[in-house]
């Protein structure tokens, strides 16, 4: 496994452990109706065409801020690389994430073909060179 893809691992890995954690939540709770692998976590990481602009920044965080009216989505976090400290298992190169909570995956289907969402794509695309995508469920 290459530093890279071992950073990216760890940080997913990082990103799961702080879903799973949201899952108890009276939203996520297991009588909700969950499918019986529990929620479906949506992890997207987005490199900017400009890393460097603030507002190009902006602009992808509020595009995946107005995803939020997806009625599918059951939780929506919007970040950028934490200021924790240094270490070889962090790969902070990207500058936004988002992670989803999804109750199926049935509703994480029906949220990519979402009119909202294919707009989000149609209005953001230009912003990032790379994204890179990890939808896990509970093992």
């Amino acid at each position: 496994m290459t530093d890279q893809h071992r950073r990216q691992f760890i940080s997913a890995a990082g990103t799961l452990a702080a879903a799973a954690s949201l899952t108890s939540t009276s939203a996520l709770a297991s009588d909700s109706g969950c499918n019986t692998l529990g929620p479906v976590v949506h992890m997207v990481y987005f490199w900017l065409k400009n890393p460097d602009s603030s507002a190009d920044r902006d602009a992808l965080i509020a595009g995946l801020n107005s995803l939020k009216a997806i009625p599918q989505i059951q939780g929506l976090h919007v970040g950028v690389p934490a200021s924790t400290l240094e270490r070889d298992v962090i790969d902070s190169s990207y500058q936004v994430s988002e992670l989803m909570l999804f109750n199926s995956t049935e509703d994480q289907d029906a949220y990519q073909t979402h009119p909202l969402h294919v707009e989000f794509i149609e209005k953001c695309a230009h912003l990032w060179s790379k994204v890179v995508v990890y939808d896990s469920v509970s093992a």
